[in-house]
């Protein structure tokens, strides 16, 4: 994988360890030689991994609209960035870039990115894998729901695998590196309506 993506919060939240994780992730990156795709701000989560692939000479690509660009939350230290019109645009492009996806503590942008990616890969849309740095147990509770969803017949279990979780950046990574899209049917069954 020479570019990840990553999804992750506007915000820096409420603990040091977000920090502290989102700079373990981003030297993960550079040993890697593995180049950050992002959303482009200066701001919370993502201008400290962002910073910090810099410092540690990687390469980062930011992508943002022209909306929060005109707002000031544009960096001038990035490799290349990549300015768009619409949100859509700016999930495309990220998406074009990456080899793959990890998310990071976030909000609803950040639930929006990942659910979307989620979708794509579903829908066998893209076979990138998809991983979840699951800080101080943040994503506990939406396991609990996707596995509820397999219980429930709302959604394959060969589908709720593709979405891989770690603690530790580098074993998430190597995780990752070794996925392999399932190739399974997105509907459990078809139901027919024959009134």
């Amino acid at each position: 994988m020479k570019n990840i993506c990553v999804y992750c919060g506007s915000n820096n939240g409420n603990s040091l360890i977000y920090r502290e994780k989102a700079i373990e992730l981003a030297g993960e990156l550079v040993k890697n030689k593995t180049r950050l795709i992002y959303g482009g701000a200066n701001i919370g989560l993502m201008k400290i991994l962002a910073d910090e692939v810099i410092k540690n000479g990687g390469e980062v690509y930011g992508v943002i609209t022209e909306f929060l660009a005109q707002k000031h939350l544009t960096p001038s230290n990035l490799t290349k960035l990549i300015i768009v019109d619409t949100m859509l645009e700016r999930k495309d492009k990220m998406s074009e870039f990456a080899d793959g996806f990890i998310t990071m503590p976030g909000g609803f942008g950040t639930m929006d990115e990942l659910f979307e990616t989620l979708t794509a890969a579903q829908l066998g849309f893209t076979e990138k894998p998809i991983g979840i740095l699951n800080i101080n147990g943040f994503y506990d509770s939406l396991f609990m729901l996707l596995d509820n969803m397999v219980k429930e017949k709302l959604l394959l279990s060969p589908h709720r695998k593709m979405l891989m979780s770690s603690e530790s950046p580098e074993e998430l990574i190597i995780m990752m590196k070794n996925y392999k899209a399932p190739k399974v049917s997105k509907w459990i069954e078809k139901i027919i309506d024959e009134n």
